[in-house]
């Protein structure tokens, strides 16, 4: 049985959750999700409670289940809290700030970096050397902030680039020299 499939989900005050021929609907004070929800699985709502449950042991069908749980899970904690993912910039002369609905990014190359915001994410930008990304949708967030990170990837010898807050970047020793 999975672990995380079987436990139900509590349905907080102020949120609103519907199904409707396998895609789950999410509503809340943020904002509103929707994602489809595989047909091997049966998704109930009971008194407030969101019950994922399976037909079968079989491969396919357990490969799902903790999955769809997770994914309903995620879209009801984004709805009512939201996700952000925090970048720091390291190295000299790297900078980050916001014009507009724009980040501009100084990375050493020769020119600077420009990202829009895309739809339902927003960036901030709280010192020169940060960057938070923030919006309800968990991928949309860790994928948008995947793309931030793309531009400079933390190297391991003075551990220059953009890396996420916690990142621990594993340091190599550099030539010895004659």
């Amino acid at each position: 049985m999975s672990r995380i499939g079987i436990r139900p989900i509590t349905i907080p005050a102020g949120v609103e959750v519907s199904i409707d021929n396998h895609v789950v609907s999410v509503k809340g004070p943020k904002g509103e999700l929707q994602e489809a929800i595989s047909e091997l699985l049966n998704v109930e709502i009971n008194d407030g409670i969101v019950t994922v449950s399976r037909s079968s042991d079989a491969k396919e069908h357990r490969s799902q289940h903790g999955l769809a749980r997770t994914l309903i899970n995620n879209m009801i904690e984004g709805v009512t809290k939201g996700y952000e993912k925090k970048l720091i910039l390291v190295g000299v002369g790297y900078r980050a700030e916001k014009k507009g609905n724009k980040l501009v990014m100084n990375l050493g190359y020769s020119h600077p970096v420009e990202m829009p915001d895309p739809e339902g994410i927003t960036t901030e930008v709280p010192d020169a050397t940060t960057v938070i990304v923030k919006g309800i949708d968990k991928a949309f967030v860790g994928n948008y902030a995947a793309n931030i990170r793309k531009w400079r990837i933390p190297e391991p010898y003075k551990g220059k680039g953009i890396k996420y807050d916690g990142e621990v970047i594993r340091r190599k020793e550099g030539k010895t020299g004659a």
